[in-house]
């Protein structure tokens, strides 16, 4: 075993190598792309041994091929974030129905903010619907100690198993203990067997779906009881005059923490409690510790409190939850991002009879979106403890505010509790971080508040900036080649109307002025499709989709065939920079490159568009403006379905160029070259003076970050910047067609490829006798030609 300082990503790894995983498959995307690098790290240095680790092509592929292992009975682990398990959706559904064999674990993350994604969706939604049990993780720790626990309980119920961290999981660093080697668990020496249980007819999926509600039933159970589970949901005690934890987990129902609460004072019992799941079990912790620390220098009593830290939120373990509410009036419940807890904790009351209110994000209580802090809670549970601690009335529509129904008092006591409201018009009011002193008078006058305490204490930011800061918002890197293909499409489109299509990657960016490129961006490959669904409604724009060289084999390829196939009038503008660079520069099925340290022949983009039937494929460096803009007006003139390949390197795979100069004679300060193509290497300063800028300034280069690319040199209408003009020396020619067998990134002339009648089966046109079968007419069909000869 090794000591080691690594990201909560890289400790999964680990754990799901000690654990014996034999396959890892998945598709890149932040939060969770490390994991299966750090497994193929490990393999390629031959100290994870017995692992098949890759990328695959998207999601859903590297789910449905691990679940091909599983069945032979490999130990199999699947990553992805959050809007990947959407592709991966449709074998989870019927996966679950169906069942494992080896050990099934995915490994998604979510990404609340979002910080780098289209969605805010919470993955624990996904697994009740899927009815796939749901771990998640509090701490990296806790997360290395669910990764082997997940395996086995997949093995002991043959269901898959979703671990569910968050980008701070994900993403924060500690020392683990590791070993040293790994090895894949042995395989079953019998493999696959054969059962009808692994197809799933109709009859098949009935009784999968009862297997499954019975089972979620006995795990339920085993987060409450079993010790290898029940360790992951810890019921705590808080507070009071001593301020100091007094009960351990709860492993049971009636165990000994359970035990322990029942032994303090009726006095000290407490009747307020606290529910987090996730890593905001850590931010309620720390919030706890530091409200009591600043009540204990105030002089400010804290009430005794229960804490709830849940990390296994699917299925609910309920009788754990039961035992943590017994005797509570009031619980807050914070979690990343809906209100999973809030809604298991309102289900118990009701169905249990508990007298119990449960605050949160459906009342206002929490935040209904985004990520939780150690402040921001720290603040809720003030005013929280104040309000329940004095029985203050709660203010309407805040805290679980009261009903706005006509006959409230009756319903209320009907209830047996107060009417909670689900998102009040002023709900969003209430989330607002306002000191309660100013929302109600009766905490005026209050001296002893923890609201207010928290506020002037933990709330209160003393290295706060009050000035305006500047924006920094997102922008491609200096020398990007997506630069160009932007620039070039909007020239080539100059004159017409159009809508452009984006997708989900770096060149995403393109929407940002001055390039402006980017119209719509819904998911990955939609681009593709909602540009046919455009041109369909107003033909009279031309439609425009651009696509990346990872997206593009990840989701590009059935909404290109549909494109043919019902003959839209769209341009496909691939951005071919040979790696998946947004997400950290993996490799795809274009580069030939696999995780194992295997190289084979790349798959070839155009080689891909011809097989699919598009029959107008132009190729362009896009570093030339000349040659791009020719490239894509050809494409964009084409009546039907046609593509542009943008073909050069991202700049993190290349050495840069020399930098570009300005020359401070010939620079008219006219801001073209920043005005058009937005590059981060140029700035402008107003103070610098030239024979024909005069007093309007002068633009300037950064050295330190221009690529060197000379885009720029050929948009400046005055020759004022001076450099080589495109990577490799690209010069202005005819644009390229395709032909097979291209070389990689070749930017010169390409010969016509000829078209191949022979192959063109839509010339021919098949007729058959009434009552024929298509397949009895094609194989009359197929017969002839062979009796006959090549037609």
């Amino acid at each position: 075993m090794a000591k080691k300082l690594l990201m909560g990503n890289e400790a999964f790894a680990h754990a799901a190598l000690e654990a014996g995983v034999n396959v890892v498959a998945g598709y890149p995307g932040t939060p969770s792309s490390e994991l299966v690098e750090t497994v193929a790290k490990l393999h390629g240095a031959g100290t994870a041994r017995d692992v098949h680790v890759e990328w695959s092509t998207n999601e859903k592929a590297a789910l449905e091929m691990l679940a091909g292992a599983s069945y032979c009975g490999a130990r199999v682990l699947f990553t992805c974030k959050q809007v990947g398990l959407n592709v991966a959706s449709d074998a989870l559904m019927s996966l679950n129905y169906v069942g494992v064999g080896g050990g099934c674990v995915l490994f998604v993350a979510d990404d609340p903010g979002p910080i780098s994604s289209q969605t805010e969706q919470d993955t624990r939604r996904f697994g009740a619907f899927a009815k796939v049990p749901v771990l998640d993780p509090a701490t990296p720790e806790q997360g290395f100690a669910m990764m082997g626990a997940a395996f086995d309980l997949s093995e002991r119920y043959h269901t898959p198993v979703i671990v569910r961290p968050t980008t701070r999981i994900n993403h924060a660093s500690t020392f683990f203990e590791v070993a040293d080697e790994t090895h894949g668990r042995p395989l079953p020496a019998e493999g696959f067997q054969k059962d009808p249980k692994w197809v799933i007819f109709p009859k098949r999926a009935f009784e999968g779906h009862g297997e499954i509600n019975r089972r979620l039933a006995q795990i339920a159970w085993d987060y409450a009881y079993n010790p290898a589970l029940a360790q992951f949901n810890e019921v705590l005690e808080g507070g009071g005059s001593e301020a100091t934890v007094a009960a351990g987990a709860v492993q049971s129902a009636g165990g000994e923490g359970a035990a322990a609460a029942a032994s303090v004072a009726p006095s000290e019992a407490p009747t307020v409690g606290v529910v987090a799941g996730g890593v905001s079990v850590a931010y309620a912790r720390e919030a706890l510790a530091l409200l009591e620390r600043e009540a204990a220098r105030a002089g400010i009593p804290m009430p005794r409190y229960r804490f709830f830290a849940v990390g296994t939120p699917y299925p609910f373990p309920v009788e754990t939850a039961a035992a943590f509410a017994e005797g509570l009036s009031d619980v807050i419940v914070f979690e990343e991002l809906d209100s999973v807890l809030e809604e298991e904790m309102q289900k118990l009351a009701g169905v249990r009879h508990l007298p119990l209110r449960v605050h949160g994000k459906l009342t206002g209580a929490a935040n209904d979106r985004g990520e939780n802090t150690a402040e921001n809670i720290a603040g809720r549970l003030g005013r929280f403890f104040d309000r329940t601690r004095a029985a203050l009335p709660i203010p309407p529509h805040e805290d679980g505010g009261t009903s706005t129904c006509s006959n409230k008092s009756s319903l209320s006591e009907k209830m047996g509790s107060e009417v909670y409201p689900i998102f009040s018009e002023s709900a969003e009011s209430a989330r607002e971080e306002v000191p309660p002193s100013s929302r109600y008078s009766s905490e005026v006058e209050r001296t002893d508040s923890l609201a207010a305490l928290a506020a002037r204490t933990i709330g209160a930011n003393r290295l706060s900036y009050d000035g305006v800061l500047p924006v920094r918002p997102p922008v491609l890197c200096a020398g990007c080649p997506h630069r160009g293909s932007f620039y070039a499409v909007k020239q080539a489109l100059k004159g017409r109307e159009a809508v452009l299509c984006g997708d989900i990657g770096c060149y995403t960016l393109g929407n940002a002025k001055p390039l402006d490129a980017v119209d719509t961006c819904l998911c990955m490959g939609a681009g593709i499709t909602m540009a046919q669904g455009f041109s369909v409604v107003e033909p009279h724009k031309k439609s425009v989709a651009f696509v990346g060289d990872s997206t593009f084999f990840a989701s590009a390829l059935t909404g290109i065939a549909n494109a043919v196939y019902n003959g839209h009038d769209v341009t496909f503008a691939i951005l071919d920079n040979a790696t998946t660079a947004m997400t950290g520069s993996q490799p795809h099925p274009g580069t030939g490159v696999t995780l194992m340290g295997e190289k084979r022949r790349p798959i070839v983009i155009e080689e891909v568009l011809h097989g699919l039937g598009v029959q107008h494929i132009g190729f362009a460096n896009p570093h030339s403006v000349e040659m791009s803009v020719a490239a894509a007006r050809a494409a964009i003139d084409y009546d039907g379905p046609a593509a542009i390949i943008f073909r050069a390197p991202c700049i993190q795979l290349k050495k840069p160029a020399e930098p570009v100069r300005i020359s401070t004679e010939l620079c008219a300060g006219c801001k073209k070259c920043i005005t058009s193509i937005g590059c981060p290497g140029i700035g402008f300063d107003e103070g610098l003076r030239g024979p024909k800028s005069g007093e309007r300034g002068q633009a300037f280069v950064d050295g330190s970050l221009c690529d060197g690319c000379a885009l720029c040199v050929q948009v400046c209408p005055f020759g004022a910047i001076e450099g080589a003009v495109g990577f490799g020396g690209a010069v202005a020619v005819e644009p390229a067609r395709y032909a097979p067998n291209p070389e990689p990134f070749q930017t010169g002339e390409i010969p016509v490829v000829l078209a191949d009648e022979r192959n063109d089966f839509q010339e021919t046109e098949l007729r058959g006798e009434p009552d024929q079968t298509p397949g009895e007419v094609l194989g009359a069909a197929e017969g002839s030609l062979e009796e006959g000869g090549a037609r």
